[in-house]
């Protein structure tokens, strides 16, 4: 793909992971063990041999640029690559195409054709050369990529009406009721001069993409083409997204949706160079991920754990999500859980308790299906008892029973 230009929107905060991207930008919050969310959209371009990428970075940027760093990992070190990590150096970007309006002359002074604008914060496996293709044989001006959503789910999204040629018609902005069920992904190719011509032309102060630029461009009757995508994608944008997400990926091989194991399309990331997984003489696994450098002694069902966790004897964790370098300890028992890094369970705590599913009074909307976060530098002490839907930031000490639906600050 010597003519295409991909840039990857990774700017965004994710307020619905709530504690999760309290220090970090989604797409770089861990997911799957070892990987982070933008590893997906990375690993999708280079293995579709695209190699020109700017990265539009915004907020809390330090974690994701340090997981990029020089793009090794996905190949993006070699003289004929180029990577670009591009944060705002005007002011905030408001919008998705504001982003890239900022950073116009970039796009001008590339010699490429062709240009490809992703997010950086969904899971799935894509060939983007299948989609750049079937743009160029549509003769089409933009192209969105679709996917078939449940009806019930539509006016959750962006929804697109075709022709039988698969020529957008029509575009609805997260509809109550539509004709159609397929949904913008946030994925598009752009010929570059139309892009630039709208990006020049369109003066609204928050500039986006399916708000301002794919609406005006129906208006204006450009060519404007749909591509279906029926395989697995996901936005794990809330904590229950995130965790039934994870949790997918303990399934049997047959069944898992998103095949992590297909040598001919590898996810790549950066990895820390830790030693091979510990299993103790004790120790009980039933369908789980575990990942380098961790010690397991107790028992772990249907969760993924993440680089070097340890998990003492007779320590129980079920249908949770443990990220790296935390330590639970013996005796304490975790249930329906998402445990950020460099968290401490002592003993005989309990995380997740309880038959009492009482909303979060802070987040009703987040928290309400008896999922217990924990943010990162967490401690819960000895005996501590956690009950349902219970946020608790970042560096909070945990002592005595907690009450259903609480968050806890420092």
């Amino acid at each position: 793909m010597d003519n295409v230009q991909a840039f990857i929107l990774a700017g965004g905060r994710g307020s619905r992971l709530d504690l999760l991207s309290e220090k970090r930008v989604k797409p770089a919050v861990p997911f799957a063990g070892k990987y982070r969310i933008i590893d997906f959209t990375l690993s999708n371009c280079t293995n579709s041999g695209i190699y020109d990428i700017g990265i539009l970075t915004q907020y809390l940027p330090l974690s994701l640029n340090e997981h990029i760093g020089s793009g090794k990992p996905w190949d993006l070190d070699r003289r004929d690559t180029r990577l670009s990590l591009m944060q705002p150096h005007k002011e905030w970007y408001k919008g998705t195409a504001d982003a890239l309006k900022q950073n116009l002359e970039i796009l001008k002074r590339s010699p490429k054709e062709t240009v490809l604008i992703l997010s950086g914060d969904h899971i799935y496996k894509m060939d983007y050369r299948k989609m750049i293709q079937a743009h160029y044989d549509l003769n089409a001006e933009v192209t969105v990529a679709v996917q078939p959503v449940p009806k019930a789910d539509i006016s959750r999204f962006g929804i697109l009406e075709t022709d039988d040629d698969g020529i957008i018609t029509k575009f609805l902005e997260k509809p109550q009721v539509a004709d159609s069920n397929l949904a913008s992904m946030g994925i598009y190719v752009f010929n570059k001069s139309v892009l630039v011509d709208a990006l020049e032309r369109y003066n609204q102060t928050d500039l986006d993409f399916g708000k301002h630029i794919i609406p005006g461009f129906l208006d204006e009757k450009k060519r404007l083409a749909a591509y279906t995508f029926t395989d697995y994608w996901k936005d794990v944008g809330t904590y229950d997204a995130y965790l039934e997400a994870n949790l997918e990926l303990t399934e049997t091989v047959d069944k898992i949706p998103l095949d992590m194991y297909d040598s001919d399309w590898k996810i790549f990331t950066r990895s820390q160079e830790l030693p091979a997984v510990k299993v103790g003489s004790k120790a009980s696994i039933k369908q789980a991920l575990i990942s380098n450098g961790s010690i397991i002694a107790g028992h772990v069902e249907k969760s993924v754990i993440s680089p070097g966790v340890v998990i003492h004897p007779t320590a129980k964790v079920s249908h949770s999500v443990i990220l790296n370098d935390t330590v639970i300890k013996a005796g304490a028992i975790i249930d329906h859980a998402i445990i950020d890094k460099d968290v401490v369970v002592e003993e005989n705590a309990i995380v997740g308790s309880g038959e009492d599913y009482t909303p979060n009074h802070d987040k009703p909307d987040l928290l309400f299906s008896g999922l217990i976060v924990l943010g990162k530098g967490v401690t819960v002490e000895k005996d501590a008892v956690l009950t349902r839907n219970i946020r608790v930031y970042p560096g909070f000490k945990v002592q005595g029973p907690i009450t259903p639906g609480s968050t806890l600050k420092p």
